[in-house]
């Protein structure tokens, strides 16, 4: 028998190795989480609640070694890292609600024909793939919700993050919840595959990209039995449309596109600017982005902004703005790389008006295109003009513009003077195209972890056959 590969994660920052462990025995896990979850699913609603609640308790008293990891491992600003740990501890509570909200418990009375009753049950073993960018809070979206409901959850985070996954199955166990339940399946794509196509993997719940999304969707497109919940990212659009306050739509268009280094799904792609404007928008917004402090993310001071998860992405990012460039994009902040052996990226502004077919693809990075439009309903037509359906944003106007943007604009999160990104865990995050499967996470995530299922009850059974019978 062969030795088990070993995965080794090494920090974007500085290129140290921070961990390294053996990737994981798919069906030893699943077997071990098949043999567990019908024991947890019977324990009371209320147990599984004062777990999820323990643990964040656990994430709490580490929330200083786990952010500083998260910052490492990850390559987002220490500042950044903190407020990750803030949302993982958050989820619990709005989990909580979300699932007596959306799977409470109803009962009607249904005279004569006895009682008429709803509950919802767990589906079993659900396998959870995690993405890189948010490495503890993305996953703990689908497992906090998952385990309230009563399900077990093998969880395999990135391959480039792997440490923020161990650390966070820890603090699961740390609060209690059995290790059999939560496991920890590290490895690489082979790993994922394996898990999306184990009959014993009763539901799939992937955070990632289009691509990847797409191929679990098409291996499982034959077999309904399994959930699957697919968010996809996008090509967001923010448009600019006329506005007094021009400084503040450039702070906008930078939070949008340029936190996380640009490593969010919600994080702005295009830049669709009124003519009108556009002058006086580029005349705030190239100087802003020029003034962002990119650099270390233990650095003190804090940058904006760390680098890129890793060399290959700075490489395909650097490839791609030159592209855009031969296609006829004019830079506006020209993209750089600040270190030549680690993936640290400026912000990058290019103005791709004149590019005759737009690649609609999304950078996953600090690449923003800008495209120049007449009027509100041109802004809308070219916002619309992706297969991606994630977030948009509208900046300026009046309400009835914002009315009309609302209503026109085709995306799972519609914002008016606000950025794309930072979305509330208290509302659904999802998207249409190729951003989801019409399964919205965040406050929704309780509607894929647990099936609705429909009763009639009578104490004693009573019934005749009134028609139909031989005399």
């Amino acid at each position: 028998m062969s030795e088990p590969a070993t995965l080794i994660s090494t920090a974007p920052a500085t290129g140290e190795e921070l961990w390294r462990g053996e990737h994981g025995d798919v069906d030893a896990a699943v077997s071990r989480a098949r043999r567990a979850w019908p024991e947890w699913a019977a324990r009371p609603l209320g147990d599984r609640i004062e777990a999820a609640r323990r643990f964040a308790h656990a994430v709490r008293d580490r929330a200083d070694e786990f952010a500083e990891l998260i910052a490492r491992e990850a390559g987002k600003p220490l500042w950044e890292a903190r407020t990750e740990i803030d949302a993982v501890m958050g989820k619990v509570d709005i989990s909580v609600q979300a699932y007596a909200e959306r799977t409470g418990k109803k009962k009607f009375d249904s005279g004569i024909q006895g009682t008429a009753a709803l509950r919802h049950k767990p589906h079993g073993v659900m396998a959870v793939l995690g993405p890189y960018n948010f490495p503890a809070h993305l996953p703990n979206g689908h497992i906090v919700p998952a385990l309230i409901a009563g399900n077990a959850v093998l969880f395999k985070p990135s391959e480039k993050t792997p440490a923020v996954g161990e650390m966070l199955v820890r603090c699961f166990h740390a609060a209690g919840v059995p290790e059999t339940v939560v496991q920890l399946v590290v490895g690489g794509p082979d790993e994922g595959k394996a898990l999306v196509a184990h009959p014993g993997i009763d539901g799939v719940l992937f955070t990632g990209s289009a691509q990847a999304g797409i191929a679990i969707n098409r291996r499982l497109a034959a077999n309904p039995a399994k959930i699957v919940a697919l968010e996809m990212g996008g090509n967001n659009p923010i448009v600019v449309i006329d506005t007094p306050k021009l400084a503040d739509a450039a702070a906008l268009i930078v939070q949008s596109a340029f936190t996380t280094a640009g490593q969010r799904c919600t994080a702005a792609r295009r830049l669709v600017v009124k003519d009108s404007v556009y002058d006086d928008l580029m005349a705030e917004l190239v100087p802003l982005a020029k003034r962002l402090v990119v650099g270390d993310p233990m650095g003190d001071p804090q940058p904006f902004m760390g680098p890129v998860i890793d060399n290959d992405a700075a490489y395909r990012l650097e490839e791609s703005f030159v592209e855009l460039m031969t296609a006829g994009g004019r830079p506006l902040v020209h993209l750089k790389r600040l270190h030549p052996d680690r993936p640290f990226l400026s912000p990058a502004i290019i103005d791709t008006t004149d590019i005759p077919e737009r690649p609609d693809v999304e950078l996953f990075g600090p690449v923003l295109q800008v495209i120049r439009v007449p009027d509100l309903d041109a802004g809308i037509a070219e916002a619309n003009n992706t297969r991606f359906g994630l977030s948009a944003s509208l900046i300026g106007g009046a309400p009835e513009d914002y009315g009309r943007f609302w209503a026109n604009v085709r995306a799972g999160i519609i914002n008016w003077n606000r950025p794309t990104n930072g979305a509330s865990s208290k509302a659904p995050f999802g998207g249409i195209g190729l951003s989801g499967n019409h399964r919205p996470a965040a406050y929704y995530a309780a509607d894929y972890c647990a099936y609705p299922v429909a009763s009639t009850e009578m104490d004693q059974p009573r019934a005749n056959i009134g028609i139909g019978l031989k005399p």
